[in-house]
């Protein structure tokens, strides 16, 4: 542990055992924070050994975020600190792919606990302290998906277009009250996303092109400590798509998702 931890900011990243979360968390230890790091899984303990391993304090607490019980937990342990947290990457969330008729309902159900409301849980436990110090980041882990409707991910895409709204929306609330409030917007990303939501056999799931997450999260890290809004984050091609789907009729967009998210759409 270093001796100084109590100088240095605090981060509070969520989903932070794999994936985007984890290079999220390497990114603010890299950067000067000491960590809180969260995931339901055991693999969160190793990240703490990893990173406390690079001079950073880091405390991690297993937890599943997909039940308020599990954002109490997070919150509890947080608020009883005596140190204030400074950034809060509210990046935890999974997705379920398939025909929506024949996806399970409890999965979904639960994709909906985690990305929806855990991220408004976590924001309404969080976000007044940092009004009242006057200071405080938020970073929203949201999509590109958020940007179109999404045709075998329909569920997915609706709870990425709901943190992209909210995190808007807190935006303005806050604007004159000291806290930023950026949005990331990722494309597809090397990570276990699209197995864990059983699109291997998709073009997406299957494609090799898909970004680095240590490249997002620089990207996103970055986005925030200049305090944009929003930011797409990628190679170039998911900008031009997120650029398009900006100005694109929705039925071109669904129509386009849906041939790269179809099951057995990997192929053809």
């Amino acid at each position: 542990m270093n001796t100084n931890e109590s100088d240095r900011p605090l981060a509070l990243v969520t989903g932070a055992s794999s994936g985007i979360g984890l290079a999220l968390a390497r990114e603010f230890a890299n950067n000067g924070f000491d960590l809180v790091v969260v995931a339901e899984n055991d693999e969160i303990a190793e990240v703490e050994r990893e990173l406390s391993g690079a001079g950073v304090h880091v405390r991690a607490i297993q937890a599943d975020l997909a039940t308020p019980d599990g954002v109490e937990t997070v919150a509890q342990s947080v608020v009883a600190s005596p140190r204030p947290v400074d950034v809060a990457a509210l990046n935890a969330g999974v997705g379920v792919g398939g025909e929506f008729v024949e996806t399970p309902l409890d999965k979904e159900l639960r994709l909906i606990d985690l990305n929806v409301r855990s991220t408004v849980h976590l924001t309404k436990l969080l976000l007044p302290a940092m009004v009242r110090r006057g200071q405080g980041r938020l970073l929203f882990t949201s999509s590109i998906a958020s940007l179109m409707a999404t045709p075998y991910e329909a569920v997915y895409g609706a709870s990425k277009a709901f943190v992209k709204s909210f995190a808007a929306a807190i935006r303005n609330e806050v604007k004159d009250q000291g806290v930023v409030v950026t949005t990331l917007l990722p494309g597809p990303t090397e990570t276990n996303f699209f197995h864990r939501a059983g699109m291997d056999d998709t073009k997406i799931g299957a494609d090799s092109g898909k970004a680095d997450p240590a490249d997002i999260a620089r990207e996103g890290y970055a986005a925030l400590m200049a305090g944009e809004a929003e930011h797409v984050a990628g190679s170039p091609q998911t900008k031009a798509e997120a650029l398009s789907a900006r100005v694109l009729p929705e039925g071109v967009t669904a129509g386009r998702h849906g041939s790269a998210a179809k099951p057995g759409s990997s192929q053809n």
